[in-house]
């Protein structure tokens, strides 16, 4: 008797270990560290708005308990708390906020200093739209949702979409995207040039400077390109740079300048990316004349 009461009392033991076992989540981030999360995690605070806007997309929004200063989508998320920024992460807040994890850029300052607190950081930075797609399925893990791959394919037909929507001749066009202050470019190598690649016009940056290089005035003036993408926060002044009025865009008004919102899909690879195809097919298409 005492020998079969020793071996229930054992299965059980052994059933609930291996339940709990069986909740355990174990992911790799983008710094190549395995990170283990007891559970699902319920209480998420985000360091990067494409992660705040992918855990929302992943109908997880209610999970977020604080975001940095620039997640502001979808509108939800701009009552949250706000802590900091990833270069400038406000430590004590976030501490103070008991997240089960911290989502946060490879790039993120303060990463080490929450860990040393104890709290849990993934590291995910997407740069081109394999790694939005990657991190769309991490996040699906991490959260439990079965069906993340489904709404990457919805998200990749739309940019289809918006490819299918241009005419032949868009081939033809010679786009130059800037992406930020300072002559920041969009590389072939960033999603953003994906976009660009897979709408079928031809970026003037060249593969070899890297994904968002820093581009010397002059050498926007010798690619002459025949079309201009830039946000608004950084128009002004655009035809005082040196030689620039005499580039085909700025002469013929083929410059595209994308307010505040709409360069903040543009400019976040995630799950908006259709959206910014869209954003950028209409632009080639009222701007892109040859």
């Amino acid at each position: 008797m005492t020998r079969l009461l020793f071996s229930l009392a054992l299965g059980l033991w052994l059933a609930f270990s291996g339940a709990a076992q069986a909740t355990e989540i174990r992911v790799t981030d983008d710094r190549g560290i395995s990170v283990t999360l007891p559970r699902s995690p319920q209480r998420i605070v985000s360091l990067l708005p494409s992660l705040t806007e992918t855990v929302c997309e992943l109908g997880q929004c209610h999970r977020l308990v604080g975001v940095d200063r620039y997640s502001n989508h979808p509108a939800s998320v701009r009552a949250l708390p706000q802590t900091g920024g990833g270069v400038d992460p406000n430590i004590e807040a976030i501490v103070a906020l008991r997240p089960d994890v911290v989502l946060a850029a490879t790039s993120s300052r303060g990463v080490q200093r929450l860990e040393s607190f104890g709290l849990k950081v993934l590291a995910l930075e997407p740069r081109t739209s394999r790694d939005a797609q990657r991190v769309m399925g991490v996040l699906g893990q991490v959260l439990e949702v079965p069906d993340a791959q489904r709404i990457w394919r919805a998200i990749d037909a739309g940019v289809s979409a918006a490819a299918q929507s241009l005419p032949p001749s868009a081939r033809s066009l010679r786009v130059y995207y800037e992406v930020s202050n300072g002559g920041y470019a969009a590389g072939p190598q960033s999603f953003i040039g994906e976009l660009m690649d897979r709408l079928g016009v031809q970026n003037i940056i060249t593969p070899e400077l890297g994904p968002f290089p820093r581009i010397n005035p002059e050498y926007v003036v010798r690619a002459n390109p025949d079309l201009i993408m830039i946000g608004k926060r950084n128009v002004a002044g655009l035809e005082q740079r040196p030689g620039w009025r005499g580039i085909r865009a700025l002469r013929e008004d083929s410059v595209c300048v994308f307010t505040a919102d709409e360069s903040d899909v543009l400019v976040r690879p995630g799950p908006r990316m259709a959206e910014a195809a869209r954003l950028m097919a209409k632009c080639i298409t009222d701007k892109g004349r040859k």
